[in-house]
């Protein structure tokens, strides 16, 4: 009989996974004292315990130098430091045999323990004498969204992906048992969203324990967690990378068969659209706003004010502290290395709502005394939402081991410059302070204080964005588009497209680029980029020469755009990661991704 003992019944689940020759026999073994898988699924405790580790694969997407690339590797920023693999991808070092930020066999692995638990959890005789069948439903429920999340997250990354369904692969499995091949995107969707479905239709409104809100159990799975990534995922397969997408029609299964449709379906805008507004509808959620209606702190406590009524699916345990520290100045005990692409810093409005194209406002010349230093002029006047995400030369901040507010400067010989540091300066002339909590100082030189707080991976504002996305497409012209896209700018206090003092757009295709820029600016640095230029299969035009502010020059000099870095996009290869030479050996059926 096999052993096991609780704590590790994700692992276990791994080595069902990988089908591994060994594994009956490591597992007998095991002494007798330790208590069997089936007896986990007896008991309420070990049942509960195995669901909370299959929650364990839910991405932290807040480990952008090391744990993924989805900013790093986009137009919105710059990690400096060549050390982790965002360097090595952004100057083309990845390869099949030599993959980066591999998540293939990782995901699989909470696909199969979440199948494991929805296969198993039924007799639990304690949890049924307790709480009958309801509780189980819900907690089958839990783990059917977390399998479909899991396909999602692996569809975003590597685009059609193998469908296990609720199969066991056993231990014992033979080789031909192991040969699945990928399936279509679109099956892969339509799978995906049934999931997703299923488990909204029992899932709980609130995050709840035998119907019961409270602290604890925030993070568990909810109706409208379910709703929002269905919409997130309609809204991708939509979109021009995966709607009849000729550029891929040699990319096929060994059946023959193309795994991205070539025929373009403007009714898959619509059902986008559809499953955003049944979010909206849910009536749960709202636009975070600070009490003194402060822009500024609005925008900022949308993600950092634990569990407001905007955020719709956190991550209870996550990397932020460090995420803090990195983002800060060495002035704060920061690490000083995230820098903002000048790419982004033009991409924010002016605080007449116009682009800095359209705006009089805007100028990069001279300079305006502020707080008794000089700023240039390029970032003055600009909307609230640049002064909550970047800290720009001579911006005011005060954070982490500061005892009061200073103008942070990256001139190279400043205390923040290049000349100060081997390694821990911006290449850009910028640093990210979106989502930077002040209150952490366990950098260098600090007291090891951090400042902990859920890591938000769906909020209100996104799927307001991903709504008037796909209604623009579906159906042009509908009001709800400006009265969603205004929804945004009012929260910041921006003039509304169609206000006195801002034309409403005038086409489908303006319409289209001002959306596509919000998003741009209300979703950045949350790891949406990467995924959003791909998607519109723009990558080609903004990747390449990243620039920043000329970071050798002490005098005005500095503020001159100079090429910063560069991030590569090899066109196809780099719309999806390469599967590993590894996981194609192991199935001979998958095919690898194209440009590979």
């Amino acid at each position: 009989m096999k052993k096991i003992t609780v704590q590790y019944a994700t692992w276990f689940c791994a080595l069902l996974l990988l089908g591994t020759g060994g594994c009956k026999k490591f597992l007998e073994q095991v002494p007798n004292d330790r208590i069997t898988i089936e007896q986990v699924f007896l008991k309420k405790g070990p049942t509960e315990q195995y669901l909370a580790n299959v929650y364990n694969y839910v991405n932290d997407d807040y480990s952008q130098w090391e744990g993924n690339p989805w900013g790093a590797n986009s137009d919105e920023m710059d990690v400096t430091w060549s050390k982790y693999p965002t360097y090595a991808l952004n100057i083309g070092n990845i390869s099949a045999a030599a993959t980066l930020f591999d998540t293939w066999g990782n995901y699989y692995r909470g696909i199969r323990s979440a199948t494991y638990f929805i296969n198993h959890v039924d007799n639990n005789v304690e949890i049924l004498s307790l709480n009958g069948q309801e509780r189980i439903d819900q907690y089958k429920a839990e783990a059917r969204f977390l399998r479909a999340y899991y396909y999602f997250l692996l569809m975003r990354q590597y685009g059609p992906v193998v469908l296990i369904g609720d199969k066991e692969i056993p231990a014992d499995a033979s080789a031909d048992a192991m040969q699945l091949p990928r399936k279509p995107f679109d099956t892969c969707v339509a799978y995906v969203v049934s999931e997703l479905d299923k488990a909204a239709a029992v899932l709980p409104k609130i995050p709840s324990n035998n119907g019961q809100a409270s602290d604890i159990e925030y993070g568990r799975a909810t109706v409208g967690m379910a709703l929002a990534v269905k919409a997130r995922l309609l809204l991708y397969a939509a979109s021009p990378l995966y709607n009849g997408n000729t550029e891929m029609a040699g990319f096929k299964g060994q059946d023959g068969a193309n795994l991205i449709n070539q025929t373009y379906d403007a009714k898959k805008w619509k059902a986008a659209a559809d499953a955003a507004k049944a979010v909206i509808d849910l009536g749960l959620y709202s636009l975070y706003t600070d009490p003194g209606n402060d822009p500024i702190k609005s925008y900022q406590g949308s993600l950092q004010q634990a569990w407001n009524a905007e955020q719709i699916f956190n991550r209870k345990n996550n990397n932020f502290p460090t995420w803090d520290v990195h983002c800060m100045p060495r002035q704060a005990g920061g690490w000083n290395g995230m820098g903002v692409t000048q790419e982004q810093v033009d991409a924010y409005f002016m605080s007449d709502g116009k682009q800095i194209t359209e705006s009089n406002l805007y100028s990069e010349s001279g300079f305006t005394t502020v707080n008794g230093v000089q700023v240039f002029n390029m970032y003055m006047n600009r909307e609230p939402r640049f002064y909550a995400s970047v800290t720009y030369n001579n911006a005011m901040f005060q954070g982490g081991n500061m005892s009061s507010a200073k103008a942070i400067t990256f001139f190279p010989s400043g205390p923040n410059g290049k000349n100060g540091h081997p390694t821990d300066w911006t290449k850009t002339g910028y640093l990210i302070r979106k989502n930077v909590a002040t209150q952490t100082n366990n950098g260098s030189g600090g007291n090891g204080t951090q400042y902990q707080r859920p890591a938000c991976l769906i909020r209100l504002g996104e799927v307001y964005l991903n709504y008037v996305e796909a209604l623009n497409e579906a159906d042009p012209g509908n009001p709800d588009i400006l009265k969603y896209l205004n929804l945004i700018r009012k929260r910041v206090n921006i003039p509304e497209y169609g206000s006195a003092n801002l034309p409403a757009p005038v086409s489908q295709a303006d319409t289209r680029t001002r959306i596509w820029q919000e998003r741009r600016v209300e979703l950045a640095f949350e790891t949406h980029r990467w995924f959003d230029i791909r998607r519109w299969k723009i990558a080609t035009q903004v990747m390449g020469s990243m620039h920043g502010m000329n970071i050798n020059k002490d005098d005005n000099s500095f503020y001159t755009r100079v090429v910063a870095s560069e991030h590569l996009f090899r066109s196809p290869a780099s719309y999806w990661f390469p599967i590993s030479q590894y996981d194609l050996d192991r199935s001979k059926l998958i095919v690898q991704n194209p440009g590979w």
